[in-house]
Parts: structure tokens; C-alpha cells; sequence
């Protein structure tokens, strides 16, 4: 599911790297050639929309314990998407006024176009800050997620550890109740010999006793 979202992720990043270079160039083209750019803009736009969506869906469908990077991650999507948005109905309204300049006979085209540019490259360097602090705060987060396996792993040796000392305490204790068992039985088969001795013994002084008194008579 994740290999989804990052598939999903990186077609986001080409397409909106394609609309803000679109958007960028619109004030600059001619007005034939805006009227076009404009239009492939919008759909682009829709386009990176239907992105943000598949991958909400894909965050959604992730566990909770590891949702927490990839809501951080969607929130900035969103508002460089409504960055890009914002930006590019500046640079309609700056195309329409450039429209109705042409229509009116302006000479204000050449401001106008200044005024574009200059909000270009503001918003550029903005669009790159927010990206960097999105680098920034996803690192912070992948530090944050070692550090929490680390812990799980460290925890998990020493509980691996306690089973080895009790599987090692309960050896030991076999080992002693072996040789408890062990000499239990052996003097067990020593008083059954003794028995064994003890009524053979008795069998014959019986049997002495008979015959001496047999031959007294």
C-alpha cells in the first residue's frame, strides 16, 4: 500500500513542478499562446487534485501507529496545492488585465508584466521554503520512527535475555532433580537386593533347620 502512495507522491511532485513552471511562464506569452497555457493549467490542476484524493485514500487505509509521517506529508500536498491555485488565479487575473489593456489601447502591459514577475518570484522562494520544511519535518519524523524501533529492539533483547537465564535456571534445575531421581533409584534397587539377600538367607536356615531336624529323628 505504500509503494501506492509513494507512486502516487512522485506523480504529484512532476505534475505540480509542471504547473508552477507553466504557471510562471504565462505572463510572458503571447495571447494566443496564453489562452492555450491557461487551458492546460486548469487541467493539470484537476488533474494533481485527483492525486490528493487517490492519496488520501491510500493514508486512510494505513494503520493508525504509522499514519501520523504520511498526514503530516498530505497536509503540505494540500497547501502547495492551494498555493498553486492562488498563484495561478493571480496570473488569470494579471492575463485578463492584459486582455483588457490590449482591447483598451493600455501601455500598462509593460508594469503589469513587472508586477507578475516580481509576485513570481515571491512566490517561488516561498513554494521552496515550505518544501524544505516539509524535508525538514518528514526527517525529524523518520529520526523519531528509528528511535521507537531502536527502543522496540532493545526491549525485545532483553526479554530474549530473560528467557535465556530462565531457560538456563530451569536446566539447572533438571540437572539436580536428575540426580535426586537418580539416587533415589539406586538405593531403591539397593534395598531390593538386600531383601532378596535377606530372604535367601532366611530360606536356607529354614531349610538347615529341617534337615538337622530330620536327622535327629
Amino acid at each position: 500500500m505504500s509503494s501506492d502512495f509513494e507512486g502516487y507522491e512522485q506523480d504529484f511532485a512532476v505534475l505540480t513542478a509542471e504547473i508552477t513552471s507553466k504557471i510562471a511562464r504565462v505572463p510572458r506569452l503571447p495571447p494566443d499562446e496564453k489562452k492555450q497555457m491557461v487551458a492546460n493549467v486548469e487541467k493539470q490542476l484537476e488533474e494533481a487534485k485527483e492525486l490528493l484524493e487517490q492519496m488520501d485514500l491510500e493514508v486512510r487505509e494505513i494503520p493508525p501507529q504509522s499514519r501520523g509521517m504520511y498526514s503530516n506529508r498530505m497536509r503540505s500536498y494540500k497547501q502547495e496545492m492551494g498555493k498553486l491555485e492562488t498563484d495561478f488565479k493571480r496570473s488569470r487575473i494579471a492575463y485578463s488585465d492584459e486582455v483588457r489593456n490590449e482591447l483598451l489601447g493600455d501601455d500598462g502591459n509593460s508594469s503589469e508584466n513587472q508586477r507578475a514577475h516580481l509576485l513570481d518570484n515571491t512566490e517561488r522562494l516561498e513554494r521552496s521554503s515550505r518544501r524544505l520544511e516539509a524535508g525538514y519535518q518528514i526527517a525529524v519524523e523518520t529520526e523519531q520512527i528509528g528511535q521507537e524501533v531502536l527502543e522496540n529492539l532493545s526491549h525485545d533483547r532483553e526479554k530474549i535475555q530473560r528467557a535465556r537465564e530462565r531457560l538456563r535456571e530451569t536446566d539447572a534445575n533438571l540437572g539436580k532433580s536428575s540426580r535426586v531421581l537418580t539416587g533415589m533409584l539406586r538405593r531403591i534397587i539397593q534395598n531390593r537386593v538386600l531383601v532378596v539377600i535377606l530372604a535367601i538367607i532366611l530360606v536356607i536356615t529354614i531349610l538347615l533347620a529341617i534337615t538337622f531336624s530330620v536327622r535327629r529323628h
